[in-house]
């Protein structure tokens, strides 16, 4: 079953890249409604083993959730949609505490 990534938290302090601020992500599964909250790197080690993250795009689409490396070898999350890299995921509300 895929998940949808419905808020995110970042970490405080300065980042050169917003995408790897990001240090937990609250998501609800497909199917089952079951909800929870995963850091960076078990999204990430999540994803690449095989299981599938979204977000609701404009109109309500579903825009792909991918892991990328950084310049510094750090790995992250972002959202392509249409192969065109967006936002979506850095336009999510906080989670709460």
């Amino acid at each position: 079953m895929a998940i949808k990534i419905v808020c995110i938290n970042k970490e405080n302090g300065r980042h050169d890249d917003p995408y790897e601020a990001i240090s937990f992500l609250g998501w609800v599964e497909d199917g089952t409604g079951s909800k929870g909250k995963l850091s960076r790197l078990q999204l990430v080690d999540w994803i690449e083993r095989g299981g599938e993250a979204y977000v609701l795009g404009g109109l309500s689409q579903r825009v792909k959730v991918v892991v990328r490396v950084s310049r510094h070898g750090n790995k992250y999350v972002k959202t392509v949609a249409n192969g065109v890299e967006t936002d979506n995921l850095l336009s999510l509300s906080e989670c709460p505490l």
